[in-house]
């Protein structure tokens, strides 16, 4: 089974920057897609960008793309999500999520999900 634990989480000004980090716990081999979301209070659990652990191209969300990029640290276990240019919009709790076959940006097809770190953007 995998454990995720999100990182980074914080208030920042608006067109400001800021890195959420995961960690990834247990059999390497049990993950092959991998993601962050977001959920904003009133509002659903969204999408924002997702990799496979192999490599290749990643998706991200219309409303994130050319902001955040999505990467990883294979040798530290690790995923990041970079958001540079960051809109007041962009405010929600951030989840890292894992999934064993490709979940792509839709929240309900990943199995393990972290527990979620909180992202304030102010202006």
């Amino acid at each position: 089974q995998v454990q995720l634990t999100e990182f980074g989480g914080g208030s920042v000004q608006a067109g400001g920057s800021l890195r959420l980090s995961c960690v990834a716990y247990g059999n390497p081999y049990s993950t092959y897609s991998m993601g962050w979301f977001r959920q904003a209070p009133g509002k659903e659990r969204e999408g924002v960008a997702a990799i496979y652990t192999t490599g290749g191209s990643p998706y991200y969300a219309d409303s994130v793309k050319g902001r955040f990029t999505i990467s990883q640290d294979n040798a530290k276990n690790t995923l990041y999500l970079q958001m540079n240019s960051l809109k007041l919009e962009d405010t929600a709790t951030y989840y890292c999520a894992a999934d064993e076959r490709n979940g792509g940006l839709a929240p309900r097809a990943y199995k393990y999900w972290g527990r979620g770190t909180q992202v304030i953007v102010s202006s």
